[in-house]
């Protein structure tokens, strides 16, 4: 009876000891858990937690969601994005269908090169998990690690239907820890079988310009081109002439996307400006009234591009078919008429009444952008012609006459 006393009293004093060194405290953990997204089955999903080992060696845990009951999943760490695709580089197992997890510990690649934990937080690779074995070709879940890792931050910019053609969407570019950009093009519209160009170009779409990079064609099944962006190609398979290009980088580009219909036929069928050409949806509308010839009339409208230039662009109703006709911006306002020219405008065409241009300085090289546009003490004039400029087809107040 007193040992079962004493007993919980030993056990207690010992206890209280101040002494800790028989006590073993395990590491902390040292992991990175990268996102697995789904493919075939959009219900599959997960993650891999890769585990630094004491020995040097790295522990690979895949844990996906969904997976069905019996099913044994294949699993590989690939070269390269998976947008690119790229051979095995690792064996990761077989995840089981039934509990969604597989473990497997490693040290060298399969070619038999050593890698630590290290080295694989910046591997250039992705991971794919496989159907089955004998259906490698069908993936239920992937996803970029390392380098490739995107950083969550991304861009996107509209590209609009072109001429009535009925196709529009967006271009979404993504960041990864690498700098360069995982580039999606998501389409509406086009037509089932079709294979569809697209590229970055120079300068504005109203300016156009030479090729600077090609997108991987998009699939008219589908809508769908993904890619990975790291270099401009300038429209060539001549890789000694291409200049790397980064996320940052691109959200600043001289450039818009054209989309043709096909490698054959280079109609363009979709159309958007990007980096600081974008437009930020700020416009202003001025009227331009009808003057020394009926029925004629019509307005100018200024939008904001991301770097702070104005897309300009005229339209008159009714303009004689073939005729040509000078406009400019004037100082002053209408009502102290004339006043000395500002800004010339390309002519307006008479067979469509438009005319369009970019503005970011006058001639003298003063910055003209749009911010300067809405607040300047101007007006427009539209002439008849070029001969005959003291007949004014179209008039109205801009800026801070307005």
């Amino acid at each position: 009876m007193s040992m079962v006393l004493v007993l919980p009293m030993l056990m207690m004093t010992n206890c209280s000891s101040d002494d800790d060194a028989g006590i073993f405290i395990p590491p902390a953990e040292t992991s990175t858990t990268y996102q697995l997204g789904s493919v075939a089955d959009p219900s599959i999903s997960g993650t891999a937690k890769f585990i630094k080992n004491a020995d040097n060696s790295t522990t690979v845990e895949l844990q996906l969601t969904g997976t069905p009951a019996g099913g044994m999943h294949p699993a590989h760490i690939h070269f390269n994005t998976a947008a690119e695709g790229g051979d095995i580089a690792i064996n990761l197992g077989t995840v089981d269908g039934d509990t969604g997890f597989s473990s497997v510990t490693f040290s060298a690649l399969e070619n038999g090169t050593a890698i630590t934990y290290n080295e694989l937080l910046d591997f250039d690779g992705y991971i794919n998990v496989h159907l089955s074995a004998t259906e490698l070709g069908t993936l239920v879940a992937q996803g970029d690690i390392g380098q490739n890792e995107l950083t969550g931050e991304t861009k996107s910019y509209l590209l609009g239907d072109f001429e009535g053609t009925g196709i529009s969407g967006s271009a979404t570019f993504s960041e990864r820890e690498n700098g360069e950009a995982l580039a999606v093009i998501d389409l509406d519209g086009t037509p089932a079988g079709g294979m569809h160009p697209a590229h970055i170009h120079m300068n504005t779409a109203l300016e156009s310009g030479a090729i600077a990079y090609t997108f991987k064609p998009i699939d008219g099944d589908t809508g769908m081109s993904v890619g990975n962006l790291a270099v401009l190609d300038f429209g060539d398979d001549d890789e000694s002439n291409d200049e790397p290009i980064t996320y940052e980088m691109l959200l600043e580009y001289d450039g818009y996307i054209n989309v043709h219909l096909s490698e054959a036929d280079l109609t363009i069928v979709s159309q958007g400006d990007i980096g600081q050409n974008e437009l930020t949806g700020n416009t202003m509308s001025y009227d331009l009234n009808e003057l020394d010839v009926p029925g004629i009339s019509g307005t100018i409208m200024f939008s904001e591009r991301a770097d702070g230039s104005a897309l300009s662009v005229i339209s008159i109703m009714n303009t004689p078919a073939d005729g040509m006709h000078p406009a400019h911006i004037h100082m002053g306002s209408v009502a102290n008429a004339p006043g000395d020219i500002l800004y010339t405008f390309p002519v307006v065409d008479g067979n469509t009444g438009m005319s369009k241009t970019n503005i970011s300085e006058l001639e003298d090289g003063t910055v003209f952008g749009y911010e300067e546009i809405i607040n300047v003490d101007g007006y427009v004039n539209v002439h008849l012609s070029a001969a005959q400029l003291d007949v004014l087809v179209a008039q109205g107040n801009i800026g801070s006459n307005n």
